[in-house]
């Protein structure tokens, strides 16, 4: 019976933000703070999941420089949880192919987000450069999810290197975003679900030192350590 409730209120509540989100976009169409408004609104969802988050969002991230955020990407329940972690003037690179999802894919684009075809490396590629000169143009920060795909409780998966171009092409620091462990967390029959952390890091510079692909494992292993961090402080809570 809580399920049953559960899902006809999200669905409900759902949709009225997508309406009201819908009508705002489309009054004023690609503003810079969109995706942040629908991000926020999105996050209060987790109340009704039983979930309660703890955002750790330090203050220098808050400023308005531009970053490119890169976040761990667990499962759907992220669009609910991971939006509690974005700042103003951010937009997100999402596939192409989201403009045909009827009401949210419309929103998707009208909010600004950067949409790329990732069956066309030539395409994929042209975007990345009108990403960068997109974020320095409108002083924009990018969120990128680097893992590509829902790791769907298989642990951090490998990224892929566009987060990483653009931050080189940009010369915007990386903020890396590590959400505590979501797989199989939320029961929709139980009323408490427990809490989510959401760590956001102080804004790191890529290691001119180092190259590409070593930056990413770098990046990859900090993501790693501070998911295991928060996992682990979650567990000695419930002990």
């Amino acid at each position: 019976m809580i399920a049953l409730i559960r899902i006809v209120t999200i669905f409900v509540y759902f949709l009225l933000i997508n309406i009201v989100l819908l009508s705002l976009c489309i009054l004023r169409p690609f503003h810079r703070n969109n995706v942040y408004m629908a991000a926020r609104l999105y996050s209060t969802m987790s109340y009704f999941l039983g979930l309660k988050i703890d955002l750790r969002l330090p203050q220098s991230v808050k400023s308005g420089e531009p970053y490119v955020f890169i976040a761990n990407h667990q499962n759907s329940f992220d669009l609910i949880t991971v939006g509690a972690a974005v700042v103003k003037g951010t937009v997100s690179v999402g596939k192409k192919s989201l403009v045909w999802i009827p009401i949210f894919g419309w929103l998707y684009w009208l909010s600004g987000n950067i949409l790329i075809d990732r069956k066309n490396k030539g395409s994929s590629s042209d975007t990345l450069k009108k990403t960068a000169h997109k974020m320095l143009k409108r002083s924009l920060s990018v969120w990128f999810f680097p893992e590509g795909t829902r790791s769907y409780g298989r642990g951090l998966l490998p990224f892929k290197s566009g987060a990483f171009r653009i931050a080189k092409a940009t010369k915007a620091k990386l903020v890396v975003v590590a959400v505590s462990e979501l797989n199989n967390k939320i029961k929709l029959n139980r009323w408490s679900n427990g809490t989510l952390i959401i760590d956001v890091s102080e804004p790191e510079s890529l290691h001119s030192d180092l190259s590409t692909q070593e930056n990413i494992q770098h990046f990859h292993a900090k993501m790693k350590n501070k998911i295991n961090q928060l996992n682990q402080e979650l567990t000695d809570r419930a002990n």
